[in-house]
């Protein structure tokens, strides 16, 4: 029997032969090579498996699903099918610096947790310009919670957390899944499950190991996710988060996807829900303002004018801050915290 690889890699995708190509490549090229790549194709797709069936590397398996049952439930899937003890997780159109999970590897091993959840900052890529996140790593102390909801800008936050930078044990992912049918958020969602148990502590490596692609002109399925189901979602996670995080979440991510209705019956319960379960803080209640009474176009743009000028004033002294590259804020892609209160 073959000897069992050191990390499972798992890329859930469907119908983007050309992006998933790219991605195991970019897995396939690691500087550690005790490696298997398990692509799970979610649903038939004869371009996507002809695709992969050119790539010869034995390390490579595909699982093609019968039918379609979503992101989350494909990566369950894959992870299911592990056979190392470390799993990495990458979306099918992103892709890995070559040393990714080297530096993963070597910061799990210093971690002084038994299940250590390792991310990485990653580059952040859209036609228009590069900047690297998260802006910041947490602090020592601060509640995991608050590091990726609460803001400490108006027009921005600092925590972050994309699916293609985790690496975690994969005993861990079998025993808290990705949550099936939930459309945005899957990553907060996943860690804060993750990080409640005793023995797991989330590490963020400091170096971009990760291309975070965004075409700008391609579909995203969360930027038409009601936001109702996040609310109820916020509500039932009530017990990870802290009541600071709470009233983040609520009047920032769940703000910023409701504000579109206009309602001043919505704009009213959301408020009173931050209040009754949360702790808003000053900046809370100037984000969930400038959310409502600022129409998007011009709140992105405001929101772009800041972040240029802080750029401007690093590179003035000392060159991009943490390795930032010079650029506007990111587009709005994933399930993830960011700048508008969710990455799109």
């Amino acid at each position: 029997m073959d000897a069992l690889p050191e990390v499972s890699v798992v890329i859930p995708t469907r119908f983007r032969p050309e992006l998933v190509t790219r991605a195991v490549r970019s897995a396939l090229t690691q500087t550690v090579g005790n490696i298997e790549v398990i692509v799970v194709v979610d649903g038939p797709d004869p371009a996507t498996s002809e695709a992969l069936a050119l790539i010869t590397d034995a390390r490579l398996r595909v699982v093609v699903l019968p039918q379609s049952g979503g992101a989350p439930n494909a990566r369950n899937i894959g992870v299911r099918e592990a056979r190392a003890p470390w799993t990495a997780l990458l979306d099918d159109d992103d892709e890995w610096l070559a040393h990714k999970l080297e530096v993963q590897l070597g910061a799990a091993r210093d971690a002084g947790v038994a299940m250590p959840v390792v991310a990485s900052r990653l580059i952040n890529r859209t036609p228009r310009a590069d900047s690297v996140m998260p802006r910041r790593l947490p602090e020592p102390g601060e509640p995991v919670s608050e590091y990726l909801t609460v803001r400490r800008g108006l027009f921005y936050g600092d925590g972050f957390i994309q699916t293609s930078t985790i690496m975690a044990p994969t005993a861990l992912l079998r025993r808290e899944p990705f949550t099936v049918g939930l459309r945005r958020m899957q990553e907060l969602d996943w860690v804060l499950r993750a990080v409640s148990h005793d023995d797991v502590e989330l590490v963020i490596a400091a170096q971009a190991l990760v291309v975070f692609h965004q075409d700008e002109n391609r579909p995203r399925i969360t930027l038409s996710s009601p936001w109702e189901g996040q609310l109820e979602w916020v509500q039932r996670s009530r017990h990870l988060v802290t009541p600071r995080a709470y009233a983040a979440l609520v009047m920032s991510v769940i703000s910023s996807m409701a504000a579109p209705t206009r309602s001043a019956r919505v704009f009213a319960m959301l408020l009173r829900d931050a209040r009754r379960h949360g702790r808003p803080g000053a900046i809370d209640y100037l984000t969930f303002l400038q959310i409502w009474l600022i129409p998007p176009k011009l709140r992105h743009n405001l929101r772009d004018l800041v972040l240029g000028r802080r750029r401007e004033q690093r590179d003035g002294v000392a060159g991009p801050a943490g390795g930032e590259l010079r650029g506007p804020a990111p587009a709005e892609r994933s399930g993830e915290l960011a700048h508008d209160g969710v990455r799109a």
